[in-house]
């Protein structure tokens, strides 16, 4: 059970998962523990709050409802976080977890305005948590399922959403049709006719609205801010385990990508091989489950692949010139392109520097073009260039056998041959991993991380739990749930979270590009 110290009583579950628990004084011989909690936590609450302070110090019984309203206020304006216990797998604490999500956190009316932006995004709006406001409501999840089909959920911040509405997905800036508009309560779904600020649903029909998407008025189209999604980190090659699952598969596939903004599908021309992109190992071990518990598809998975990438070190000056003559017209593109480093992070820039009439201005896109196909595949292994400024400086043309076909062509050229003499490094992606292991069996998980090229950043320590962050290379975590079991006896637990790309060290490097070349 729990020892609930707000309310001063413990709830005691005997009747099974789905029974309400028993309320009940505190048992006496938690007593003296329970006090001693209790007062650490009214000490904290009233620190929020000068009234009940000075009432705390001249002695007054604080009520609960004095401590939950100055729980409430502090929650609000992030002065403290509530922390409740309890076992999912057991159904225990999760009423008391509700209760308290509606007694602390924020309700949408008491929350700031939403922060919007107008059609292309020139003009910007706050939107009040209104049912009769202007509709903006923001698509946060797309699910496959069996029974009413594309299902999308939507989060309503501003006006009114209805059934069988018309409405405008001012991300693509496609109309779109409510079909039918659900609330989900567990594993039942309830068909209503409409749905107001502040509240979360499901619609049916909207067969153009992807994660991230604003569904907005015909009125008023106006866009929110979308959710950013890390790039996939690691991926594996996939088959079906027959030849007649391959159209199955696909189709899982494509309904999964479409679910899932952090897990991504391609084809590797050069291998023949599907490969399927996620943020770990744990991530596309449960997708494939899925495919084999909700499409009834057989998979097998190959060997986790890591997604390195590629950059340059310093700034190069680059040609590109293609130039062919078959009878006829010819193709005549040449440009001159300066490349260079940028910071991590800060992705890739095309800038345009022509100025005069060296290269017409109809073909500078067709250049961009090439240059984005380029950086597809690296020099060292194949892997995509990042973090790049390209710059188009100078070039010429052919008034008859000039094309953006032959100007394409010519950035793609100069784009290669400037990365090759660019100093090119291979980068890997590192993962900033937390380890909450006993005290006991800190000096054995220290040494596991350095026999993976972990570099420790902080190590904090409360009671007998030891708290490690480190910085791993995601290639050295491949089975790494396994070996922290084993290191300690199955009583650490740990987290990654994709952190950023780093070069690859000298010892490692052969045999990657090795690797990658043999595929």
């Amino acid at each position: 059970g729990i020892l609930d110290l707000l309310h001063n009583k413990a709830l005691v579950y005997t009747n099974g998962d789905q029974a309400p628990p028993e309320e009940g004084p505190v048992p006496e011989e938690e007593r003296e523990r329970f006090s001693e909690y209790r007062e650490a936590m009214i000490e904290k609450i009233v620190e929020t709050d000068e009234n009940l302070m000075i009432r705390y110090l001249e002695g007054d019984e604080l009520a609960p409802e004095d401590l939950c309203g100055a729980l409430r206020r502090a929650t609000m304006s992030r002065g403290l976080v509530p922390v409740l216990c309890g076992s999912a797998i057991k159904g225990i604490g999760v009423d008391p977890l509700l209760d308290a999500i509606t007694a602390y956190l924020p309700a949408p009316v008491d929350v700031p305005p939403l922060h919007a932006m107008i059609g292309d995004g020139d003009e910007e709006v706050f939107l009040e948590a209104d049912e009769s406001g202007p509709l903006a409501a923001l698509a946060f999840k797309v699910v496959t399922d069996p029974f009413v089909g594309r299902l999308v959920y939507l989060r309503v911040y501003s006006g009114t959403l209805k059934s069988g509405e018309i409405v405008l997905n001012s991300t693509k800036n496609v109309r779109e049709r409510t079909g039918r508009v659900l609330t989900v309560h567990a594993n039942r779904r309830e068909d209503v006719e409409a749905v107001g600020a502040g509240n979360i649903c499901g619609a049916i029909g909207l067969k153009s609205t992807f994660t991230g998407d604003t569904i907005s008025g015909l009125g008023m189209p106006v866009i929110l801010e979308p959710p950013r999604f890390p790039e996939p980190v690691l991926s594996v090659a996939i088959e079906p385990a027959t030849r007649a699952d391959q159209e199955k598969l696909d189709d899982a596939l494509r309904k999964l990508e479409e679910e899932d903004p952090t897990f991504t599908v391609s084809y590797n021309k050069e291998t023949g091989q599907s490969l399927i992109a996620g943020m770990g190992e744990l991530h596309l071990s449960v997708l494939v489950d899925r495919m084999k518990r909700e499409f009834g598809v057989e998979a097998n998975v190959g060997k986790p692949r890591v997604s390195y990438r590629e950059a340059i070190t310093v700034p190069v000056r680059s040609e590109g010139r293609f130039v062919r003559q078959t009878g006829g017209h010819g193709q005549y593109g040449h440009v001159w392109l300066e490349l260079e480093p940028r910071a991590r992070g800060e992705g890739f820039l095309f800038e345009n520097k022509i100025r005069g009439g060296d290269i017409p201005r109809a073909y500078i896109p067709a250049v961009e073009a090439g240059v984005k196909e380029a950086i597809t595949n690296g020099p060292l292994a194949g892997y995509p260039v990042i973090d790049l400024k390209v710059t188009l400086v100078d070039g010429t043309y052919h008034d008859v056998d000039s094309s953006e076909l032959a100007f394409k062509a010519a950035g793609s050229i100069a784009l290669r041959e400037g990365v090759r003499k660019a100093k090119p490094v291979l980068l890997e992606p590192i993962m900033e991993g937390e380890i909450v292991t006993p005290g006991e069996f800190l000096g054995d998980v220290l040494g596991g991380l350095g026999t993976m090229r972990g570099q420790i950043k902080n190590i904090e320590g409360q009671g007998g739990i030891q708290v490690v962050r480190a910085l791993i290379p995601l290639a050295e975590t491949f089975g790494y749930t396994t070996t922290l079991r084993s290191l300690t006896q199955g009583r650490a637990t740990h987290s990654l979270e994709f952190a950023s790309h780093e070069p690859v060290p000298e010892e490692q490097l052969r045999g990657i590009i090795y690797g990658a070349r043999g595929r």
